[in-house]
C-alpha cells in the first residue's frame, strides 16, 4: 500500500507558489478565505472537483464558487449583466459578497450544478486573492468542511476534518469575519444568504 502524501504546511511568502503548482496538477488544497477556510481546487479539471466534492461529501447538483483575485477573471461572465446590475456587484468587490451570475453554459456542470446561475466572487482575503492570480485563474473555494459539520475557522480543524487528504494547506488566517459571505442573485437582487 502506498504512503500517504502529508499535507504541505508552510508559511505564507513561500506557500503561494506550492499552492498554485498542487491546483494546476490537480491537487485539492486548503486556504484561508474571509471568515473561514476553504478548499479549493482548478474549476476545469473534472477530476480534481470530483475529489473535492467526496472529500466534502456535498452533492454535485449543489453547485460551487467560484473565486478570484482579479475581476478580469470573469468578464466572460460579466459581460451579460446591465449597467445597474454591473454597478451593484462592483459596488462590494472586492468583498465577501458572492454575487449568483447567469452563465449561459459558459461553465461545466460539475461547477454550476442544476443552477442556471454561477456563483462568482472577488475576494479581499490577500492569500486567496494573490493564489488566483499566481495559479492565473478564478479558483473552486468552498468551505473547508465535511457536509452537515461547522465550517473551520483555524488550520487544525481543517486537519482535523481532513488529515492528509489535502495536497496542501496554508496561507496564514482568516481575514477574521464572523458571518459567512452573503451571497446574493444579481437577476432579482435578493438577498440569498446574508453575511
Amino acid at each position: 500500500m502506498p504512503e500517504k502524501k502529508h499535507p504541505i504546511l508552510l508559511s505564507a511568502g513561500l506557500s503561494l507558489a506550492t499552492a498554485a503548482r498542487e491546483l494546476a496538477a490537480g491537487g485539492v488544497i486548503a486556504h484561508p478565505t474571509e471568515s473561514v477556510w476553504g478548499l479549493a481546487c482548478d474549476p476545469n479539471n473534472p477530476d480534481a472537483v470530483a475529489r473535492l466534492l467526496k472529500l466534502k461529501n456535498r452533492p454535485l447538483e449543489k453547485g460551487l464558487i467560484l473565486v478570484t483575485g482579479d475581476v478580469n477573471h470573469f468578464s466572460g461572465l460579466l459581460h451579460n449583466l446591465s449597467g445597474d446590475q454591473r454597478a451593484r456587484v462592483d459596488a462590494t468587490w472586492p468583498g465577501p459578497v458572492t454575487w449568483l451570475v447567469p452563465h449561459f453554459d459558459q461553465v461545466p456542470a460539475w461547477i454550476s450544478g442544476i443552477h442556471h446561475s454561477v456563483a462568482l466572487r472577488h475576494t479581499n482575503h490577500p492569500f486567496t486573492a494573490a493564489l488566483s492570480r499566481a495559479f492565473g485563474g478564478a479558483i473552486v473555494s468552498t468551505s473547508a468542511n465535511p457536509t452537515g459539520c461547522q465550517p473551520a475557522r483555524h488550520k487544525f480543524q481543517v486537519l482535523r476534518y481532513f488529515g492528509d487528504e489535502l495536497d496542501f494547506v496554508g496561507g496564514g488566517n482568516t481575514g477574521g469575519r464572523t458571518a459567512p459571505s452573503e451571497i446574493r442573485d444579481v437577476t432579482s437582487g435578493r438577498i440569498v444568504r446574508a453575511g
